[in-house]
């Protein structure tokens, strides 16, 4: 459906330095901007245009790498808009993060895409699906919405 929209505009809507909700521990939650999918409800709406924030660049880079440095932190979440439409953008910063931590801290990324969707996909998508650890995948469904279920907001 929106296997097109691929690259987005390089924004990234907001960087979380500590979250205690975005995966287990605490995590520096990197939020990029765009989204095709448009779900009623959205908590994140103003994200879903692909130009709100502020262009990924060296510093945002560098700053978002120092900010998943010190031992509490966990890891790294990439959410949205919607990260499999922002490919190069993942892209860089996934490669960035695992240069300095290798596999010592994790990455969790937020999807409207169905697993299987991105599974078969023979390009960016399923690199960038095979470097992560946790992938919490459907678009969001505000009539399955649930406010106590951890990491996501519906139960199918």
């Amino acid at each position: 459906m929106f296997e097109n929209v691929q690259n987005g505009q390089g924004y990234i809507a907001k960087i979380e330095k500590e979250s205690f909700v975005d995966g287990e521990g605490v995590r520096c939650s990197v939020y990029v901007s765009g989204c095709p999918f448009n779900c009623k409800g959205c908590y994140n709406h103003a994200a879903q245009n692909f130009t709100y924030g502020h262009a990924l660049d060296d510093v945002t880079l560098k700053t978002i790498i120092e900010e998943c440095t010190p031992d509490y932190i966990a890891g790294l979440s990439i959410l949205g808009g919607e990260p499999f439409c922002n490919l190069d953008t993942v892209e860089c910063i996934i490669q960035a993060f695992r240069k300095q931590f290798n596999t010592q801290k994790s990455i969790w990324v937020w999807s409207g895409f169905l697993f299987e969707t991105l599974m078969h996909d023979s390009g960016k998508r399923r690199s960038i699906l095979e470097q992560i650890d946790v992938l919490v995948d459907g678009p969001f469904v505000q009539k399955l919405y649930q406010p106590g279920l951890p990491y996501k907001g519906k139960d199918l």
